[in-house]
């Protein structure tokens, strides 16, 4: 009996051995993965969410500049006016000076009250007294809600003693603009526009003609700034340079904020481009938190499972298939590292041995397998990129052409030459020996060579602009990205007798970011998903199409196009890059 007993006591099944070890080498790393997976996921969760608010704060403060900047554009229209100003300087009476106030200065007013989609009501105030005053019910009664969209003509009299006015800065040519809210602004919540109007034939002596205030409703103007976008509690405010509140957006005033302990909000702030003004962002904890508690309970209930789970089947499964299985995990975790010259030795005739042969096979087969098929994308990969490059519409080359025909037929030579020499300079820009990648540098000069051709045919009609960062110039790109999007705007977004076309190109941290903005009539979003949708062929869209595709077939999904547009305000086009310098080979030929 004492022998039985000394054996039993001395027998340890093989299975037991690897519980024990399973459960030093296992389950207690588990365990610890398990709470900083936990840990990290939860820390990730909390960055994503706060970069998620970032960038919704970004798109929030573009939103005010960019209608900031079309209020900002009507004032331009008034004091970038030379026949304008030419005719405010002009003192005269009777007939003629009727005439010249109803059909020469008061039409300019009405088209740059006009050039904008915002309801917004202007007054100007003339140095002129020989023009005539014309406003709506008596001075002293200001309505802007009631009169609507229209405009004020007063003497400048009616404000020399005002305050604001008194205070206005020294005139700066093209940079002197101030926002205020002067008058009965604060009673009805609004904000004015402040710009003198000026005499600028002599820039060095510039002598003020009068005083633009262009009121806007705050509501309107900062209709993107909504708290809401960001999340239930949270509290949006827009500062000026002295940290004054000009717009508030959220349950709670600018005193709960401030009242409120350290560190329930966090604070997010974002300036406008151009202007003093920042957007802040008070996000209270909870929302960026709100996730963690899932997390933690998904997390807590993964690990229990795993246990429940590892343990059970460490029981029933060691026992038996633990060496067998070792061997063949450890083939495979060679083959996946790499090392397809490992092999399984076994010796049996069971489904093992079948399982060592058919491994064997896979470890002989597989490398040259992985080289065929990366050979086979590879070429594939490059066989799509110049079936995509080959697809671009050269169909304005036909409309070039037949303007060039009516330059000729009329006798136009002037122009005809210089249309001729830019289309020559675009298509050796284009053609580019063949090649797919080019320097940022000759994009650029290609876009602006297809812009000259346009405007020899479109003439003040067209106002381009470029805005084009130094720091690029190292770095190349996919050929003819800007030109599709550039002719799609001067085919499909024009709104009036005029179109603004701004062309930016700058490093965005590690990427490259092209940027094409218009003041055309824009796109609803379910245009922009049919531009996009890979089985809805839109024809208008096919230009867009065939960047973005070959943008992300060079670079990966990461990159490619994105638009974002407002009917009746216009379209911005970003197009995304790799920040990738030019190979000192390709520098040399292209110099």
């Amino acid at each position: 009996m004492e022998e039985a007993g000394r054996r039993k006591v001395r027998y340890i099944p093989v299975g037991f051995k690897l519980m024990l070890s399973y459960f030093v080498f296992i389950i207690i790393p588990v365990l610890l993965i398990g709470f900083v997976s936990h840990s990290m996921y939860v820390d990730s969760i909390r960055k994503q969410t706060e970069m998620n608010l970032r960038s919704t704060l970004k798109q929030i403060s573009d939103n005010v500049y960019y209608k900031l900047q079309d209020v900002k554009r009507i004032s331009d229209m008034l004091y970038n006016d030379a026949t304008l100003a030419r005719q405010l300087r002009i003192y005269s009476e009777g007939y003629d000076n009727y005439d010249r106030t109803v059909n020469i200065i008061m039409p300019k007013f009405s088209a740059a009250l006009n050039a904008t989609g915002q309801n917004i009501w202007m007054s100007i105030y003339l140095k002129n007294e020989s023009l005539p005053e014309r406003y709506y019910d008596v001075y002293e009664s200001e309505h802007p809600d009631t009169i609507g969209r229209n405009y004020n003509m007063y003497q400048m009299s009616r404000i020399q003693d005002k305050e604001w006015y008194k205070n206005f800065p020294k005139e700066i040519y093209g940079e002197t603009i101030s926002w205020q809210s002067v008058g009965k602004d604060v009673s009805f919540n609004r904000i004015s526009l402040l710009r003198r109007l000026i005499d600028n034939h002599n820039p060095l002596n510039l002598e003020e003609l009068g005083f633009i205030r262009i009121s806007v409703s705050k509501a309107e103007l900062f209709q993107s700034i909504d708290y809401s976008l960001i999340g239930k509690g949270s509290v949006l405010m827009l500062k000026d340079d002295a940290g004054k509140v000009i717009y508030h957006s959220g349950e709670r005033t600018t005193d709960d904020v401030s009242n409120v302990k350290s560190g329930y909000y966090l604070t997010i702030n974002e300036k406008l481009a151009d202007m003093p003004w920042q957007l802040e962002a008070y996000v209270p904890m909870t929302i960026i938190d709100q996730d963690t508690f899932k997390v933690r309970l998904f997390t807590f209930m993964v690990c229990l499972i795993c246990f429940v789970v590892f343990t059970f089947l460490g029981i029933f499964i060691s026992r038996y298939f633990s060496k067998r299985v070792t061997k063949i995990v450890s083939v495979l975790n060679a083959f996946r590292e790499g090392d397809l010259s490992k092999r399984f030795s076994y010796s049996g005739k069971d489904e093992f041995a079948q399982i060592a042969t058919a491994l064997n096979d896979v470890g002989e087969n597989i490398g040259e397998l992985i080289e065929e098929v990366y050979l086979t994308q590879i070429e594939k990969k490059e066989a799509e990129l110049e079936i995509l490059q080959s697809q671009i519409n050269p169909h304005f080359l036909y409309n070039t052409l037949s303007s060039i025909n009516r330059l000729a037929k009329f006798g136009e030579t002037e122009k005809l030459q210089r249309m001729v020499l830019e289309l020559a300079k675009f298509y050796r820009l284009t053609l580019n020996e063949g090649r797919t990648m080019i320097p940022v540098r000759t994009e650029i000069e290609q876009a602006n060579a297809y812009l000259q051709i346009q405007k020899i045919k479109y003439g003040e009609r067209m106002d381009v602009r470029f805005d084009v960062h130094p720091d690029i110039w190292p770095y190349e790109t996919v050929k003819l990205v800007l030109q599709p999007f550039i002719e799609n705007v001067l085919e499909h977004a024009w709104c009036g007798d005029r179109i603004h076309l701004r062309i930016v190109a700058a490093k965005d941290g590690d990427d490259i970011l092209f940027r094409i903005i218009d003041d055309g009539i824009g796109m609803s979003q379910e245009r922009i998903d049919q531009i996009f949708h890979p089985k809805e062929h839109v024809n208008a869209g096919y230009g867009i199409r065939n960047v973005d595709q070959r943008i992300k077939l060079q670079y990966g999904a990461a990159y490619g196009v994105k638009i974002a547009s407002k009917l009746g305000i216009g379209t911005a086009v970003d197009i995304r890059i790799p920040a990738k310098r030019i190979h000192s080979d390709s520098m040399k030929e292209n110099e």
